[in-house]
């Protein structure tokens, strides 16, 4: 008996095929990429899909046959193909959802899973239960089962091949689906040629429906099926992709994180966390090898200079130019830290000798003098170098740079741009310097500030014009401290505003006192530091200061350092002007030694300029230094401004002054600075005519012998 197929039906079960290929490709996929219990239940469900979409391939295309005869199937034999298509599935999806598969193993699982779809295939035919039973030509079946088996060794070779998710492996996928679609239906219809029906077949079991019938409400449930599948893929894999994506995004924001957290973020060198994990691996490797490390602690001179007259920006680009230098000067198993500010720290892996870091550092000093070019402003500065050596100075990370940061303090106290080597003597540094910074805490509580005075003298008459307040600090144990040991420390701890205060107000209040006993009103001459400058309520300070005293505004000098004035030179502009509303008059302190604009100059409220004693010093015989003076006497006196000489020793450098055209001066030439009570009796000295009143620090030379100034 021979039979005929419905072309439609043929092409539906071929699209079947395809569409159950490619749910098979992306179900490979889901499963290698879970884990655990959701990989499980991948492989259950994807059994159950692909099976079940490889089953209604072979139904659909036993339906698209037609014999004379009516034909019906037996519904447990059909489940029980079913069943084996089932199982025949999850077993394929098994073998590429592992993590290898080797040849060998892919042969094996091709030969298994092929026997598998053959025993689905006979199985729903046998499910048809025609008399006399079915024969089948054995070159056909032969061949049916041949290219079952090369189907499913192909199909698990494509499957395990294209299980990653990569998007252009997409339309690899879609032909790849094609191929196996064709070579499943392939062996199919080989079975189906194989099948011989007597002519006196009859079905045993009787048509239950119409085949198309049949056929296409197997196909919508198979659809169906295969699409809730690859919807749930899809989004499984979206959801995947997207965790993935985040999980890549919080590991570049943790790789940025520890990055941030163990390098410096203006210059990308290491930080002082990540500088004490390396110190702490070469104490390791210098333990196992006997070999030495040094540490270099490098502090740029005078950096502070920049910061305040060029401004920060100049002062940041600055740090990133030097630690570049730095960088090539040291090898590549080295490590450049930044500690922060203007603080570099230098690990000198495996050195045979402290020579080798000396040698080192000298070439450090000279690359970093070099001229910097730096925002349209070409800079010299130098450096200052402290040396640590293990095991000599130290055993641990801490030490080591503690050590070396007092080398360093040594080389700048020695001169500066030079580099120094720990040794014991440098010991006691900090220890003294924290007890000083504790003792200077409490030394406004305890009273132990005090102010001396220095008077100035006119320099054509020699007559007293004013007065400077100078800060002392008469320690309980050490006796008194000159400014230059304490102030530095101050502005740093941020001490220097209460300290401050306290020295306005006390500087007003004496001098209102001594106006209240009849003695010689004169002006006061305050130092205000950069640090109180820079404080926004400065202006408020000096108005109570002398609401609260009662001194006449005009009675009030403000002696602010070139260097601090220049630093903001728009906002000073506007301070001073405040100033001078107000009746108090502003000073130029240190003039010369700073980065003057004289453009500016001109537009400040200020009624004196006090030429720095360095200029003074070597009168008259330096010819450098005496025509910087007339400069800056003929400049102060163009713009209305009076100039005080400071620093005036001897009576050849007065004479110099006198004919220079110097309005006054003050120094030792005439009085040092003294206490409250020696200042006090020169002041009524002034009032008694017939007494000597030419040198009030002349009883007081040998106790008090601090330098001028803060």
């Amino acid at each position: 008996m021979t039979g005929s197929y419905d072309r439609w039906l043929v092409l539906l079960s071929l699209l079947v095929a395809i569409f159950a290929s490619y749910t098979a490709l992306d179900l490979a996929s889901r499963i290698t990429s879970s884990r655990g219990v959701a990989a499980r239940w991948w492989l259950c469900g994807g059994a159950f899909s692909m099976g079940t979409g490889i089953w209604s391939m072979h139904f659909i295309g036993m339906l698209a046959f037609s014999l004379p005869v009516p034909m019906g199937y037996s519904i447990p034999v059909t489940l029980l193909s079913m069943l084996i298509a089932i199982v025949v599935s999850g077993f394929a999806l098994y073998m590429v959802s592992r993590d290898t598969l080797k040849g060998a193993n892919l042969v094996k699982g091709g030969i298994l899973m092929g026997f598998g779809i053959s025993a689905m295939h006979y199985t729903g035919m046998f499910a048809m239960e025609a008399y006399p039973p079915i024969h089948y030509d054995p070159w056909l079946f032969t061949a049916s089962v041949g290219i079952a088996i090369v189907a499913s060794i192909a199909a698990l070779w494509i499957a395990f091949t294209l299980r990653s998710e990569v998007s252009w492996w997409l339309y690899a996928r879609l032909l790849s689906a094609v191929v196996m679609g064709f070579a499943i239906t392939g062996m199919h219809y080989t079975g189906m040629a194989a099948a011989r029906f007597a002519p006196d077949t009859i079905c045993l079991t009787g048509a239950i429906v119409d085949n198309s019938w049949m056929a296409g409400t197997i196909a919508a449930i198979t659809f169906i099926v295969l699409c809730v599948t690859l919807a749930l893929s899809t989004f499984d894999s979206h959801l995947a992709s997207e965790t993935a994506r985040m999980a890549a995004s919080l590991k570049v924001a943790n790789e940025e994180l520890q990055h941030a957290a163990l390098h410096d973020g203006l210059t990308r060198l290491p930080n002082r966390l990540l500088l004490e994990d390396r110190i702490g691996q070469a104490i390791a490797s210098a333990e196992r090898t006997s070999n030495k490390f040094a540490l270099m602690f490098v502090d740029l001179d005078r950096f502070k200079i920049v910061n305040d007259s060029l401004g920060h920006f100049v002062g940041d680009d600055l740090l990133k130019r030097v630690s570049e230098r730095l960088q090539h000067l040291v090898r590549n198993e080295d490590t450049v830290s930044r500690l922060g500010g203007d603080e570099f720290v230098i690990l000198l892996r495996a050195i045979s000798r402290a020579e080798d870091a000396a040698m080192v550092a000298g070439k450090i000093l000279n690359a970093i003098k070099a001229p910097i070019r730096v925002q349209d402003h070409e800079l010299s500065i130098s450096a200052s170098i402290g040396i640590s050596v293990y095991p000599s100075h130290g055993n641990t990370a801490q030490e080591l740079i503690t050590k070396a940061d007092a080398a360093m303090y040594q080389a700048k106290s020695s001169g500066r741009n030079q580099f120094q080597v720990f040794g014991a003597e440098m010991s006691t540094f900090f220890p003294e310097r924290l007890a000083l910074e504790n003792d200077l805490r409490h030394a406004l509580e305890r009273g132990e500030f005090e102010l001396h005075y220095q008077p100035k003298f006119g320099v054509s008459d020699g007559a007293m014009t004013g007065m400077e307040a100078l800060l002392r600090w008469r320690h309980s144990r050490k006796g008194l401290i000159a400014p230059g040991e304490f102030i530095p420390l101050a502005e740093e701890t941020g001490l220097i505003l209460p300290i401050g205060d306290w020295v306005l107000r006390e500087a007003c209040a004496q001098n209102k006192v001594w106006q209240d006993k009849g003695l010689a009103k004169v002006r006061v001459a305050v130092n205000i530091s950069g640090v109180q400058f820079r404080q926004k309520d400065m202006l408020t300070s000096i108005k109570a200061a002398l609401e609260a005293t009662q001194l006449a505004p005009e009675n009030l000098e403000l002696e602010i350092t070139e260097s601090v004035v220049m630093q903001d030179a728009a906002r000073a502009e506007g301070v001073f002007r405040k100033l001078g509303e107000m009746g108090v008059r502003i000073s130029i302190d240190d003039f010369g030694t700073g980065y003057s604009s004289l453009s500016y100059l001109k537009r400040f409220s200020i009624h004196t300029l006090k030429i720095d004693r360095s200029f003074i010093r070597e009168l008259p015989g330096n010819a450098d230094d005496a025509a910087i003076v007339s400069a800056i006497i003929a400049l102060a006196h163009n713009l209305r401004l009076k100039v005080v000489a400071e620093g005036v020793e001897g009576e050849a450098q007065l004479q110099v002054l006198r004919s220079l055209g110097a309005d006054e001066f003050q120094g030792y030439l005439r009085s040092r600075p003294v206490p409250v009570v020696d200042f006090e009796r020169f002041l009524a000295g002034l009032a008694a005519p017939g007494k000597n009143t030419s040198h009030p620090g002349t009883e007081s030379k040998g106790r008090f012998s601090t330098a001028e100034g803060t």
